[in-house]
């Protein structure tokens, strides 16, 4: 009887100690890294490309000209607007002009009350003339601030003829040649920004409780050339599970300044405690 209540004592004691072993043991998850930006880029009004500027596999920093379209039209209506807004000739006649009339209604009104020489007539003549020149003045000034707007909405139409790149990063696909047609929303250039990584990941619900948006956090990446594990931070975890695996989303940023980690390899979070 002594002896069968040792062995499960014993049994006990083996069974609690397993228990603690499984409980302290680390979780590994697998997910895929992704590219910090992956953009497939078209271009904002229709027309035939003109010229494309970059080649596969090229670098280019944000604001740097991919493809232009054909915009001979759109250039030259900017220089007729150009023409149209820099031609001052009447506003400035219609300048000159109220100021010889603001001097003749001085004179007129001298005139007038010292010595009666000017009628009333005449003066209220000067006056009214005085009156609609300073609003044709007026007209000729908004008539220009309107022509400015017009320059500038020139401008625009001309630059929507150029396809900018968004962000830097590296030009992986060119669809379209010179004399191709292309339409907004037709994919023509994909940009991906590898600077930075994110590592999408779906991991239980223990594990997603011990994870929080800020956390930093090793990763693994399966790629002998990365070699130690990489630093990375919590950027998202989700709020919902997965109703069909009961897993939850979780992404980890990873900086890659250096472009060891290759997009689309694949890489591991090991989380303690947490199987």
């Amino acid at each position: 009887m002594e002896f069968n209540r040792s062995a499960r004592r014993s049994l006990v004691l083996l069974i609690c100690a397993l228990g603690a072993s499984l409980t302290a043991q680390a979780a590994e998850f697998v997910g895929i890294v992704y590219p910090g930006r992956d953009a497939t880029l078209s271009v904002q009004a229709a027309g035939v490309v003109s010229r494309v500027v970059v080649q596969v596999g090229q670098r280019v920093r944000a604001g740097q000209s991919i493809l232009e379209v054909d915009a001979r039209a759109q250039q030259l209506e900017v220089d007729r607007r150009e023409i149209i807004l820099n031609d001052q000739a009447e506003l400035d006649s219609t300048q000159q002009r109220a100021v010889i009339l603001e001097q003749l209604v001085r004179d007129a009104s001298l005139l007038y009350e010292a010595a009666g020489t000017v009628s009333r007539e005449e003066l209220m003549k000067l006056r009214l003339e005085l009156e609609a020149t300073r609003g044709r003045m007026a007209q000729l000034r908004e008539s220009k601030r309107r022509e400015e707007t017009e320059v500038r909405l020139a401008h625009q139409d001309r630059r929507m003829r150029v396809l900018a790149a968004p962000s830097s990063g590296v030009i992986t696909a060119i669809q379209v040649h010179p004399g191709e047609w292309v339409a907004p929303g037709d994919p023509v250039v994909r940009l991906v920004d590898d600077a930075w990584c994110e590592l999408r990941v779906n991991v239980s619900l223990a594990a997603a409780r011990s994870l929080v948006v800020g956390q930093q956090i090793a990763v693994l990446v399966d790629d002998p050339a990365v070699g130690l594990p990489v630093s990375g931070r919590v950027s998202f975890v989700s709020p919902v599970i997965d109703a069909g695996s009961s897993l939850v989303e979780v992404r980890i940023r990873i900086p890659n300044e250096d472009r060891r980690i290759r997009p689309g390899v694949k890489a591991r979070l090991r989380l303690e405690g947490t199987l």
